[in-house]
């Protein structure tokens, strides 16, 4: 064999070698929400704090917009969205953002748990959309993806399609939520949302102010990224060590509710009672970072979260890189 085929044929091995560590790296990734049979979500700290762009939040909607809002959502200085019975004895706080690849991560991991408990009368959820990764990374995706989310709610349909939205996440760096034809598209998933009222509140960006005023109100909460998870006001990042089980939050979610009613509620898919407003997170910094970002938990968005007074554990954070919720225990 000559010098020159032997040289072919290991380079081509080192390139067949080189591709099975990379689909094997796939493969752990794709594996990383399992740990021993159990989602883990990783809550603390972990490398890094995202920088929201101090443009977050800017640009929006039409004026005849602005005080537009969701129905049963609640107003005020932190707008949120309910979920479940409103007289469910525990609240789960969650800031998220559609992009964000650990909220997705938390989201998709969590939700049999979330629901489960939402749908039993004792839980009910106060969902914060914010736009953190369009302030950072550009594009509208955020934005349109909780204007859609918002235009559900008014449809009774946000927790449906707000797991379809999270089910068909593209890669953060893919804005595909800013095509509105797409969230239209996705939107044909959920029996019955797609109508002419829907339609036209998502080509409209109807809600586009009130996603904004909830992303300004993040900015301004002290809270440090994407997803922040509270419960009952409880910062889930400072539990066992950030690193959380859907079992970890049922049974804390019992333990809170020893003693008291469940809610009732004829639809647990629909918004709870209007919501008073958690404490927001994370603030708006550097353009050129995903700050408001989350992320697994080593590397960008490390399941971060920063103040523990009404809002949930946080992956997309204001300094540096960003922190974000991760389902997995060391992803």
């Amino acid at each position: 064999m000559s010098q020159k085929n032997h040289e072919g044929k290991r380079t081509a091995r080192e390139r067949l070698q080189e591709q099975r560590e990379k689909e094997r790296a796939r493969a752990r990734r794709g594996r990383q929400a399992i740990v021993a049979g159990s989602v883990v979500v990783v809550l603390a700290v972990a490398g890094g704090i995202a920088v929201w762009a101090t443009s977050a939040g800017s640009g929006g909607s039409s004026s005849d917009n602005g005080t537009a809002r969701p129905r049963q959502a609640g107003g005020g200085s932190r707008p949120a969205i309910p979920v479940g019975a409103p007289g469910a004895p525990s609240t789960l706080t969650v800031w998220e953002d559609f992009r964000c690849p650990a909220c997705q991560q938390f989201e998709t991991g969590f939700r049999p748990a979330i629901h489960e408990l939402q749908d039993s009368g004792q839980l009910k959820n106060e969902y914060h959309l914010v736009t953190i990764i369009d302030g950072n990374s550009g594009g509208k995706g955020s934005l349109n993806a909780a204007n859609a989310a918002l235009c559900a709610q008014d449809a009774g349909k946000f927790r449906d399609y707000h797991d379809v939205l999270y089910s068909h996440q593209p890669p953060e760096q893919q804005d595909k939520f800013a095509d509105k034809q797409y969230l239209l598209q996705l939107a044909g998933k959920v029996k019955g949302l797609v109508t002419p009222a829907f339609t036209r509140c998502v080509n409209d960006g109807k809600y586009d102010r009130f996603a904004q005023k909830s992303t300004d109100a993040f900015a301004k909460s002290g809270y440090r990224g994407t997803p922040t998870v509270l419960l009952n006001g409880k910062d889930l990042s400072k539990e066992k060590g950030g690193r959380l089980t859907p079992a970890d939050l049922k049974k804390m979610v019992q333990d809170a509710n020893k003693g008291k009613q469940p809610g009732k509620s004829a639809s647990p898919h629909t918004g709870a009672a209007p919501h008073t407003g958690a404490a927001p997170h994370a603030t708006p910094s550097t353009r050129g970072k995903q700050a408001g970002r989350s992320v697994p938990p080593q590397g960008k968005h490390a399941g971060r979260s920063a103040s523990p007074q009404g809002n949930p554990p946080q992956g997309n954070s204001p300094q540096g890189k960003q922190n974000g919720m991760n389902t997995t225990p060391g992803s």
